[in-house]
């Protein structure tokens, strides 16, 4: 079991824990390899004083949930690992559950979440981690998306249909939280896009320029302010398409109903265009 200990047992902590005249506590073993998880101080202690016997607990799970456990141990009690030590580990975790969140990491690691967003960040830039990563799992074994506009997206369409649905029902439908679905609900009443600025693609990225059109209409106060312009950019917003925004749901279509969605896809095409060229001869 390969131990978050850069250098190993410290000799000097050995030695005291071996004047101590009580009985050490128990250590903790990988049931599947018999390796130490925590407590190798207090085994090589008990033998310096010539115990033949020291209590146990086994583990049962898998290595790496092992290292884990002995990251978390010898944060919590026993002799501190150094910043370096508790880096190191960090940086480990990382690589083993990307998915996991900054603060689920922080808590098992002892490092503060803001260090462990630099480690992750580092890794991504380096190139080290794997992409795509979707979400990621908190403390308590939540699942949270990374990137909740898709989230939001769904909670628009869900309020579509259910305008008086509470915000348990929207959180839980749309895979977020309770607050995000109460400030897509408010931003939907105000007539505002349900993405938040800080969420939104940047200026002079690769974005689609279809995204900068409908945000220009939903800061348009001539709908924001009406409540048939805010019907209209609730649809709009609901309806829109970005460039190529179909091709991640291609695999997910089982064989038997490519028939049946292609004929959906072409029925709204063909009522997009008619309402364009409703538009643009009102316009003309």
């Amino acid at each position: 079991m390969d131990s978050p200990r850069l250098n190993g047992e410290d000799r000097r902590h050995t030695e005291a824990l071996a004047g101590i005249g009580t009985e050490l506590p128990p250590i903790i073993v990988h049931r599947a390899t018999m390796r130490v998880i925590d407590g190798v101080h207090r085994l090589s202690a008990a033998r310096l004083r010539g115990d033949e016997r020291i209590k146990a607990v086994l583990f049962d799970g898998t290595e790496q949930e092992a290292y884990v456990l002995s990251v978390k141990a010898n944060v919590a009690h026993g002799l501190p690992l150094s910043a370096t030590e508790r880096t190191r580990a960090a940086e480990r975790i990382v690589a083993m559950h990307p998915d996991w969140s900054d603060r689920a990491i922080a808590a098992s690691s002892g490092l503060g979440a803001r260090t462990v967003g630099s480690i992750r960040r580092r890794r991504a830039a380096s190139g080290a981690d794997r992409a795509g990563a979707g979400s990621r799992v908190g403390r308590g074994g939540r699942v949270r998306p990374v990137d909740s506009t898709t989230g939001r997206l769904k909670a628009v369409d869900y309020l579509q249909g259910r305008p008086g649905a509470s915000l348990r029902e929207i959180a839980r439908h749309a895979g977020v939280s309770p607050s995000t679905a109460r400030d897509v609900r408010d931003r939907l009443h105000r007539g505002e896009s349900p993405i938040p600025v800080t969420r939104r693609p940047r200026p002079g990225s690769d974005s689609p320029p279809l995204r900068s059109l409908v945000q220009g209409l939903a800061s348009d106060p001539s709908l924001r302010f009406s409540e048939s312009g805010r019907d209209l950019l609730r649809w709009l917003i609901t309806h829109a398409v970005q460039d190529g925004e179909w091709k991640g749901l291609v695999d997910a279509i089982p064989a038997h109903s490519t028939q049946v969605l292609a004929r959906i896809a072409r029925h709204c095409s063909r009522e997009w265009r008619e309402f364009a060229d409703t538009l643009e001869r009102d316009a003309a």
